[in-house]
């Protein structure tokens, strides 16, 4: 990867944990100061221990897009848990499902799953062998390996990741 590039992203990096800083210390001179020299080599140290992919294709516009959708579901499954909880009914039919992945490499479906795992009401238990994740749910009858699978493309779409599919 071009320098030139290394660098945008260091400063990418250190903006975002700059910002990260300022959300949890005080914003006195001292410490804003104190936070820009920390985010510049925390920066400076994650290049070096997570440098760049070469010939990354992440899409910020499919990042963020990701990231809605992750919030407008994680929203939805509260409700339909607060709703399950709420009934008198207790309307559950829990266990578990299986849902085929797709992505390719240990470090992108591990991301997947603890992604996944922020999810209310559906919870990625482990990697079967040949790819397959169970995943334990509230409701076994939800399309839960339909939805697993949507936002798996997603994700893989979001950071440039293959998957089986192409």
């Amino acid at each position: 990867m071009k320098e030139r590039a290394v660098l945008a992203v260091a400063a990418v990096r250190a903006v975002a944990l700059f910002a990260f800083w300022l959300a949890l210390a005080n914003w006195t001179i001292a410490d804003v100061v104190a936070g820009a020299v920390a985010a510049g080599i925390a920066s400076w140290a994650s290049i070096l221990l997570l440098p760049p992919a070469p010939h990354s294709s992440r899409s910020f516009l499919a990042i963020a897009q990701i990231a809605l959708f992750f919030l407008i579901q994680s929203f939805l499954a509260g409700l339909d848990v607060a709703r399950r909880a709420l009934d008198p009914r207790m309307p559950l039919q829990p266990g578990f499902v299986t849902c085929p992945m797709s992505l390719r490499g240990a470090m992108p479906r591990c991301a997947f799953r603890a992604l996944m795992s922020l999810q209310p009401g559906s919870l990625p238990v482990e990697e079967q062998a040949g790819g397959v994740l169970l995943v334990h749910c509230l409701n076994k009858n939800q399309p839960v390996s339909q939805s697993f699978a949507r936002e798996e493309m997603l994700f893989a779409k979001a950071f440039g990741i293959e998957t089986d599919h192409g």
